[in-house]
């Protein structure tokens, strides 16, 4: 996978535990474009390749910008950018890749939970740069912990703009029907941020009449899995036919490198498709939130970082 080594050139407090950097190339270049919803894998320090979507206006090619969430549940890597990453540090990274891209659309309702106002600012700014119908929700915990509100309150686009927060007032708390309007087939909806928001969303919506197709998500991270009842299973590499035992408490791609076949990871959590392998024989238990149900009916590929084998042997196309 090419990667790119740049410049952090600032590093900014936007709320409180939120941090934003802008990045550069380091030789001064110019960076690769990107579309709204684009995320790039940042390499951290002490090894770790976390996905940071870019919240800054499509089209600039002189600079990116990420924002990341302290987070104490998270395994280092937001810890990892607000302790020891600082301006005048050189990271790599990689090109920019889009699983979340914008459908334009007659009317489109974006709707953010914390961190996830990342992607969806960089919709609105696409929405607002073409003259599109478009409102966004930005829903927090209170207005300290709010991510880019000035920059948004003082955007051209303020007035398609609601803030809602848990301590507030009952008037200002999100009421997602009238948010979401008609669920005519020139709507579609965005959401992104943590689980429970994403599922609260999606169900709602659903409930209201909108179809999968006017549904686009993204999550931040997966949410914890009941392992209790899991079991080992075989793997077989089908190109050679070595076969690797999969214990109850490892992962396809632990119990692989084990053996000294690497599959490339990235998230490890089911959430960026990095680790995308094909499947030729097998009924996966899909854990990931990467593909659909449709896709996950398939059972023609699944993710090795979380996902595992309902069948005895999972037979990959390796």
């Amino acid at each position: 996978m090419t990667t790119l080594t740049v410049k952090v050139l600032r590093k900014t407090q936007v709320a409180q535990d939120i941090a934003s950097f802008e990045l550069a190339r380091a030789d001064g270049g110019h960076l690769p474009a990107f579309s709204a919803g684009s995320h790039i894998d940042v390499h951290l320090p002490g090894g770790l390749v976390r996905q940071y979507s870019l919240c800054n206006a499509e089209g600039e090619q002189h600079r990116y910008r990420i924002a990341v969430l302290r987070d104490a549940a998270t395994r280092g890597g937001s810890a990892g950018m607000h302790d020891t990453v600082h301006e005048g540090d050189q990271l790599q990274i990689s090109e920019p890749r889009n699983h979340f891209p914008l459908v334009h659309a007659p009317r489109t309702v974006l709707l953010a939970g914390g961190i996830g106002i990342t992607p969806l600012l960089c919709m609105a700014q696409r929405l607002a740069a073409i003259g599109a119908d478009f409102t966004l929700h930005s829903c927090n915990r209170s207005v300290a912990r709010t991510a880019f509100r000035d920059e948004i309150a003082a955007s051209s686009f303020a007035d398609r703009v609601r803030f809602h927060f848990d301590d507030g007032d009952a008037a200002q708390k999100l009421q997602l029907a009238t948010a979401l309007g008609t669920p005519d087939a020139g709507t579609h909806v965005y959401v992104c941020g943590p689980t429970g928001f994403i599922d609260f969303v999606v169900s709602g919506a659903k409930a209201t009449g909108f179809t999968t197709e006017q549904i686009h998500l993204e999550y931040f991270g997966a949410a914890p899995q009941d392992t209790t009842g899991d079991r080992a299973f075989d793997v077989k590499i089908a190109s050679t036919g070595q076969v690797v035992t999969v214990g109850a408490q490892q992962t396809v791609v632990q119990a692989l490198a084990r053996h000294g076949v690497e599959i490339l990871t990235s998230c490890e959590q089911g959430v960026c498709g990095t680790c995308i392998t094909r499947v030729l024989e097998c009924q996966c238990d899909h854990r990931d939130l990467y593909f659909t149900d449709e896709e996950k009916g398939k059972h023609d590929q699944f993710t090795p970082c979380c996902s595992r084998a309902k069948s005895a042997v999972l037979v990959l196309d390796l």
